[in-house]
């Protein structure tokens, strides 16, 4: 059980991390915690899945609360459901992104909450580990069968404003998109999918737009000709990536900024949150573009939470999370599929021409050290503070932030690695890889 509970989800190889013992056990744990009475429950396409959700309702069950089946469906399927049908909880089975060997739980509460370390899953942790679950219920919960896709399809599909028809190349690899793109069936989007079977092994490549040569299948089909982008989509298709009409991949913060034209064209004078990694562009486009930019943390618990408190209708994280207020300030990867087809199809533009402009600046991509121990790393971030925060602005929203007039950086450590991340941006290509290799030398010693 050991490594399990994450700082944002229950993660792990199926069979000796994750087990249904484990599974039936998080039920219980979940239901004493929270003391819900009706989870609305989703799975990915894993072939375990299927008995880790029979394991987990089991242990919700017993404990005398009910259980939504939402059967096979995309994570943000799963957070439409659990507000769509009043739920005071939810549980997505998936492990994301990973290889076919895991699997994993993300938790959330009403109107798709997120539950996270801090905030819930250390605390399951430790009911399981002391046994100290609520007494068995005298009345049994039962488990009703609702399948919300449909639904999902038919209430953000009404987010289309699509000028003429968009032709686009889809990467589903295998997994949940497939079920996330049922909201593009009636508008004029014409798809031309790549690795469309549902096949939990994942055959073809791993399931994460986050690893660039994941997205060379698509980018070969695109480069084809006669697309206006193409989407791939993660392994529970709440996170998306996306390509040009030459096959060259958009950056995430980019996108952030793309969608966020969409978004404020109907919500003029909007809270739109960005990623602290962000390029200083989107911030530049989002104030352009008549919004109320505002920087948040990294990590899915911390954006919903700051979206609910500054009532934002939209939030973009780099690693390709968009996340929106309809959707219980939820990802929607099909919305944000739709807000690009919006765009692009009332411009006379390609989308590599519309891009260009918010292209203003050069920056690094996120550059991973692996560090010996958090005193190491704790030790590094003291050092950048000494040698840059005197001079710079500096923040610590999350990790050092230090902003320069024509520079800026942030180093953080990761939540679910032993990892020091970098990110930086320059106004120029040489000042971007001069300022880069100066921060590297001192965080790798």
């Amino acid at each position: 059980m050991a490594g399990v509970f994450k700082a944002y989800d229950i993660r792990g190889i199926y069979g000796t991390e994750l087990t249904e013992e484990l599974a039936y056990d998080i039920g219980r744990a979940f239901v004493t915690f929270l003391g819900c009475h009706k989870v609305a429950v989703g799975r990915d396409i894993r072939p375990h899945s299927q008995s880790l959700f029979e394991a987990l309702a089991r242990g919700i069950n017993e404990l005398g609360a009910d259980v939504v089946d939402l059967g096979l469906c995309s994570t943000p399927i799963s957070y439409y459901a659990n507000s769509a049908l009043g739920c005071d909880a939810g549980i997505m089975i998936t492990a994301s992104h990973n290889p076919g060997e895991y699997n994993g739980f993300k938790l959330s509460r009403a109107n798709a909450v997120p539950i996270s370390g801090a905030t819930g899953i250390a605390d399951i942790e430790k009911i399981i580990l002391s046994g100290a679950f609520a007494p068995t219920a005298e009345k049994m919960g039962k488990i009703e069968q609702i399948d919300m896709t449909a639904a999902y399809a038919e209430e953000f599909r009404k987010v289309a404003d699509i000028k003429r028809p968009i032709r686009i190349v889809a990467d589903f690899a295998n997994a949940m998109g497939i079920w996330e793109a049922k909201t593009f069936e009636g508008l004029p989007i014409e798809i031309v999918p790549l690795f469309e079977t549902p096949d939990g092994s994942f055959p073809n490549h791993e399931a994460n737009p986050l690893k660039t040569d994941t997205l060379d299948d698509l980018r070969a089909a695109v480069k084809k000709g006669g697309f206006d982008f193409g989407v791939a989509f993660d392994g529970d298709a709440d996170r998306a990536g996306f390509v040009d009409e030459r096959g060259e991949i958009i950056p995430m913060d980019i996108m952030t900024a793309l969608i966020a034209q969409d978004i404020l064209a109907t919500n003029p004078g909007a809270v739109i949150f960005y990623d602290l990694r962000s390029s200083w562009a989107v911030k530049e486009v989002i104030q352009e573009a008549g919004g109320v930019p505002m920087m948040s943390r990294v990590g899915h618990a911390f954006i919903k939470s700051q979206m609910r408190e500054n009532n934002a209708v939209f939030a973009g994280e780099l690693s390709g999370h968009y996340y929106f207020k309809a959707n219980s300030t939820a990802e929607s990867s099909a919305m944000a599929t739709i807000s690009l087809a919006n765009i692009v199809s009332k411009s006379d533009k390609p989308l590599s021409e519309m891009i260009k402009p918010i292209m203003r600046y050069f920056a690094s991509g996120e550059i991973n050290t692996r560090l010996a121990s958090k005193e190491v790393a704790d030790k590094v971030l003291a050092q950048l503070k000494e040698t840059y925060g005197k001079d710079g602005k500096e923040f610590e929203l999350d990790g050092i932030s230090v902003e320069f007039e024509d520079w800026w950086f942030n180093v953080r450590c990761s939540n679910t690695e032993p990892l020091i991340r970098l990110n930086l941006e320059a106004k120029t290509k040489e000042m971007m890889e001069a300022k880069r290799d100066e921060v590297l030398a001192i965080i790798r010693g």
